[in-house]
């Protein structure tokens, strides 16, 4: 096996590791959800009206998807300027993604995500929420949960840092509104390692559009490390006639060892500029995505960045020549007989995807 295969197969191992070990199975997954509405054959029917308490107040109970999109995932600061980002941000994350995120503290610490519980994903996060007048809580599969206080009290001045932070809410008419603080700053916002100090702060507003879905919009605020607060759209939809996979993180720790990142060999791989010029342009997903439809390369100072559907800005660590490393995956560029760049392949463990150039 040459040198780039086994640089790669390490990649496609790492991202298998750290999908961490699933439960092979569960006792209510085709359970039907009793009390939702459904269409003539039996299905969800998600456009049925939002359910209201008897005092009016929306219902936000129920098993819910949430996601970000997959821009965010890896990138969580994808919409700021440049500027925007602290010196001290855009050097952990730079550094963090150039060892493949081998020291994320979720999946190969096995702790909380914290924040990104919030953000939702990746690439889907499943929360069970439970309301009742005074509180709202949230159960997710990893056995965290957070609790959303609604009797009136007000956000601690001086909180205890903690993994999942404070919570309080308030109604503004059909919108819930949620201010979380105290989080420590031991996780990361995104796959890629965007980092959050201690004084973090968090504002959700839930708004319930009909039964099957939920508009949610994240707000972070950390002047230690972002200049401007970061807005996110983060929505929920229902999930019907299935159940919580209790996930623990048990196996990651052990594939530690294993990780070690970019070789000192892959560090000092240098990829000659006009090879990296080749490589610069918009990519369209063949055959349909169904997060991602387009991929695009430029060039700065010498580094490839990659943009998810039009946003972000992650760094391509080079495997080979042709083969690179970025936070969500391997790429491969391929070319044809004359040397012109026709198409690249995202590569993971699931799936290898194709896109096609178009400029």
């Amino acid at each position: 096996m040459n040198r780039h295969m086994k640089g790669l197969r390490r990649v496609l191992l790492l991202t298998v590791l750290l999908s961490g070990s699933l439960p092979a199975h569960a006792q209510w997954l085709n359970h039907p959800t009793v009390g939702i509405p459904r269409t003539a054959d039996g299905k969800l029917d998600p456009n049925a009206p939002a359910p209201k308490f008897s005092d009016g107040t929306p219902d936000l109970s129920g098993y819910w998807n949430s996601a970000l999109e997959q821009a965010y995932a890896g990138d969580i600061t994808a919409d700021l300027h440049r500027e925007d980002v602290t010196p001290a941000a855009a050097t952990l994350y730079e550094q963090r993604t150039s060892d493949f995120g081998k020291d994320n503290p979720g999946l190969i610490g096995c702790l909380p995500d914290g924040p990104r519980h919030i953000l939702g994903g990746p690439p889907v996060t499943r929360v069970r929420i439970v309301q009742t007048p005074l509180i709202v809580v949230m159960l997710f599969e990893d056995l965290a949960h957070r609790q959303i206080h609604l009797d009136g009290r007000k956000l601690p001045d001086d909180p205890n840092p903690s993994f999942m932070g404070y919570s309080v809410g308030r109604w503004e008419g059909d919108t819930l509104v949620v201010e979380t603080i105290g989080f420590n700053g031991r996780t990361w916002l995104d796959t890629g390692g965007h980092p959050h100090s201690e004084r973090l702060k968090t504002i959700e507003r839930f708004r319930r559009v009909n039964f099957g879905r939920i508009d949610r919009q994240v707000t972070l605020i950390d002047e230690e490390f972002y200049k401007q607060p970061i807005v996110l759209q983060a929505g929920m939809t229902f999930a019907a006639d299935t159940d919580m996979l209790e996930y623990i993180c048990n196996e990651n720790p052990r594939s530690r060892p294993h990780l070690v990142g970019r070789t000192e060999q892959e560090r000092k791989l240098v990829v000659r500029p006009d090879v990296l010029r080749r490589y610069v342009g918009t990519y369209e997903v063949v055959g349909g995505g169904k997060n991602i439809g387009q991929l695009t390369v430029s060039l700065e100072n010498g580094q490839l960045l990659l943009a998810v559907n039009g946003k972000g800005h992650r760094p391509m660590m080079p495997l080979s020549e042709s083969t690179f490393n970025a936070t969500g995956g391997t790429f491969q560029f391929v070319s044809d007989g004359s040397g012109n760049v026709t198409h690249l392949l995202a590569i993971s463990p699931e799936v290898v995807r194709r896109f096609d150039r178009k400029r």
